[in-house]
C-alpha cells in the first residue's frame, strides 16, 4: 500500500486525476451519461457557463446542450495538478478547446471555444469500492469563443469511419475487438 501524501502517491493521484479529465471529455463527446457522472462525486457542484448547481442537475443539462450538435470534440491541453496539505484533496487547472458542429446549422451552431476547467478533486470511498479521485467542484472559465462558418468545414467522405455520439462508437469496441482495419 502506498503511503498517502508520498511522492509515489502524488504521482499515482495525478495519473488518476488526468484519467478523470479525459473520461469527462469522452463522456461529453459520446453523450455517455454514466461516464460523465462517474467523473463527479455525488453532490458535486459545477459552475459551467450559465449553469450553476449540483452534478445531478448538471449532467442532464450538459447533455441537452451538446445533443443539438452533430458532433463535439473536447481537447485538453495544458494540465496542472496541485496537491494540497490534505492528501485527499487536489486542485487542477486544465486548458481546453471544444469544437461544436451542426450539419446544416447557422454560424452560431458551429463554434470553437477556448476555456479552462478549474477543479477541486477529492479522493473518497465510492460505494463498496476503495477511494477514487473525482471532481467535487468545477468552474468552467470561458476565455474565448469563435464562430466557424459552415462553408469552412470540409465534408467527410462516405467511405470514412466517423465518430458516433453513443456507445456504438468504435472506442467502446476497442477493448474487445481491437482496432478496426483489414
Amino acid at each position: 500500500m502506498t503511503e498517502k501524501g508520498s511522492e509515489l502517491d502524488q504521482l499515482l493521484s495525478e495519473a488518476a486525476i488526468r484519467r478523470v479529465l479525459a473520461r469527462y471529455c469522452r463522456g461529453i463527446d459520446r453523450m455517455d451519461e454514466a461516464l460523465v457522472r462517474s467523473c463527479y462525486h455525488p453532490g458535486a457542484v459545477d459552475s459551467h457557463g450559465n449553469f450553476e448547481g449540483p452534478v445531478e442537475e448538471f449532467v442532464p443539462w450538459a447533455l441537452s446542450m451538446v445533443e443539438r450538435y452533430t458532433m463535439t470534440m473536447h481537447f485538453l491541453g495544458t494540465i496542472l495538478i496541485e496537491p494540497t496539505a490534505d492528501p485527499d484533496v487536489a486542485h487542477s487547472e486544465a486548458y481546453a478547446l471544444a469544437y461544436h458542429r451542426r450539419e446544416g446549422g447557422r454560424d452560431h451552431h458551429n463554434l470553437v471555444a477556448g476555456f479552462r476547467y478549474v477543479d477541486r478533486f477529492e479522493r473518497r470511498a465510492v460505494g463498496d469500492g476503495g477511494p477514487e479521485w473525482r471532481i467535487a467542484k468545477r468552474v468552467a472559465v470561458s476565455e474565448w469563443i469563435r464562430r466557424d462558418p459552415p462553408e469552412g468545414w470540409w465534408p467527410i467522405g462516405d467511405d470514412f469511419l466517423t465518430g458516433r455520439r453513443d456507445r456504438d462508437d468504435v472506442v467502446y469496441r476497442l477493448p474487445a475487438e481491437g482496432p478496426p482495419g483489414p
